[in-house]
């Protein structure tokens, strides 16, 4: 690229960097400004759908990367299922079917010919899997079955949203098969938990989590359990799901096993995933009016070190930072920005932009003085660093980064959660202020409905450590049997 040009697209470029809708002005024109401006995405033609672009999908490789070994750890194994289920093997589990009945894509032709039977493209894959099943489970020695893939769904959605809504996604599915209900049981609450841990610990959102209501709970499961995220505009995030499928799934596909007392029975199922809209928790938990803030465990690229070049040092700048990036890229994930069409101010724009949770700055000043400058991404703090000591000051800020940002989120989550039994008062907050509601309720789907028809919020999950604060169920007075999160959700 020739020096003009490189100069008009700076310029460009520098209005393209800050053209982000504030937060407060509109939260959904910001989240999608954020998405497109630091390239984790663009649209297909087809609605609903679209390409993760690198940045985006070396996003979802580090879930993939820090969540498949948790996985391998707990005695898991990765496989791969077809695309296409047959419609007479989604059709046969009834309550399964009709919960995802308005969101299949169906396939009918085929080569040139109409198929003699339609073909679905996968929702879910416990149709197809269960079909596999029942095929390699037959004795008590096959047990317990711990498979796990990585594959992409199709659920035909009428309105989207990049990451947290569209009608083809990524994510993970486990299914698994096991000897006794507490075996399955165990299983859930174990992969719960994985879950909960990942998001705390890598991902550094706080979650709340318990289990689903009947209303909510996976069509055919027996028990589903949830993670629950509260993002910056007050709307709560399924980050991800567990479910105990009970024998339901093994009665209709027929999964039976000879036990060690010589009865046939049937196996105990579960199944959990959590998928690409962990992305969009990640931009909305996290990002600010500048752009994304990536945790340093996420994030792709720890360090982006950006020289301050002059005709004079250019040379002497350039052979110390490319020092400096062997040294770091033995213990930390870094990027050298020596592209010298674009100037230090736009690259710190850039970069900013794009989250790097910290900039190294290197001039000729600082090459004298034998320090550099250091730069934090999540809350702006400068410090100067001896250069003998980075290696050491970067790997602890990593740690102090990471550690700040779990416990910002978590402040606003508590900041924004709320409790009580008084309706009107719980409307209001629902209505003005969002957040999280901890409420009394009955147990009845009644008042469940009722909740969602007056304020569009749902009740999240029923918390495994909380009781009810109040006797009575906060929307009809009848006797309180659980405290649940309510809020509206994405």
């Amino acid at each position: 690229m020739g020096k003009n040009s490189g100069q008009v697209k700076t310029g460009q470029d520098k209005e393209f960097v800050k053209a982000i809708t504030p937060k407060d002005e509109d939260y959904s024109q910001w989240y999608i400004d954020v998405i497109l401006k630091t390239k984790l995405m663009d649209y297909a033609p087809v609605k609903g759908f679209m390409a993760i672009r690198p940045e985006g999908y070396a996003l979802w490789e580090k879930v993939q990367e820090l969540l498949d070994k948790r996985f391998k750890d707990t005695g898991h194994q990765n496989a791969y299922f077809p695309l296409f289920i047959p419609q007479s093997l989604l059709q046969k589990e009834a309550e399964h079917v009709e919960g995802f009945a308005p969101e299949v894509a169906w396939v009918t032709k085929g080569g040139g010919e109409i198929l003699t039977e339609p073909l679905v493209v996968r929702p879910t894959s416990e149709a197809i899997i269960c079909d596999f099943y029942s095929r390699w489970v037959q004795s008590w020695r096959d047990l317990p079955v711990l498979i796990n893939q990585w594959c992409n769904v199709v659920r035909w959605e009428r309105s989207t949203r990049p990451f947290l809504r569209t009608s083809e996604f990524l994510w993970q599915e486990g299914h698994t098969c096991h000897r006794t209900e507490e075996e399955a049981e165990e299983e859930t609450l174990k992969m719960l938990e994985v879950y909960r841990e990942f998001l705390e610990t890598e991902m550094a959102i706080p979650v709340v989590y318990g289990s689903k209501t009947e209303r909510e709970k996976f069509a055919g499961a027996l028990r589903t359990y949830s993670v629950e995220a509260l993002m910056t505009d007050g709307r709560a995030l399924q980050a991800g799901t567990s479910h105990n499928l009970g024998q339901h799934f093994a009665r209709v596909f027929d999964i039976k096993f000879l036990d060690q007392d010589d009865q046939l029975k049937y196996v105990w199922q579960t199944s959990w995933g959590v998928s690409t809209r962990m992305l969009g928790a990640l931009i909305m938990v996290h990002g600010d009016d500048r752009g994304l803030v990536l945790p340093p465990r996420m994030a792709p690229t720890q360090v982006v070190i950006v020289p301050i070049l002059t005709k004079k040092d250019r040379d002497r700048v350039l052979d110390s930072v490319s020092e400096l990036e062997k040294e770091l890229r033995e213990v930390l994930r870094i990027k050298l920005d020596n592209r010298e069409e674009y100037s230090p101010g736009w690259k710190y724009n850039e970069w900013e932009m794009k989250g790097i949770p910290v900039r190294v700055e290197v001039g000729p000043r600082d090459i004298d003085k034998g320090h550099v400058v250091v730069v934090r991404r999540d809350n702006g703090e400068k410090e100067f660093v001896k250069r003998e000591k980075l290696a050491d000051r970067l790997q602890q800020l990593m740690v102090e980064i990471q550690d700040d940002m779990l416990k910002r989120a978590l402040e606003f989550r508590e900041a924004n959660t709320r409790s009580g039994s008084d309706y009107k008062e719980f409307k209001k907050i629902m209505e003005e202020k969002r957040g999280l509601f901890l409420a009394p309720w009955c147990g009845e789907s009644a008042c469940e409905e009722k909740v969602k028809d007056d304020t569009k919020a749902t009740i999240r999950c029923i918390p495994f450590d909380k009781q009810p604060e109040h006797e009575k169920c906060m929307i009809c007075d009848k006797k309180a049997t659980e405290a649940v999160y309510f809020a509206r959700a994405y």
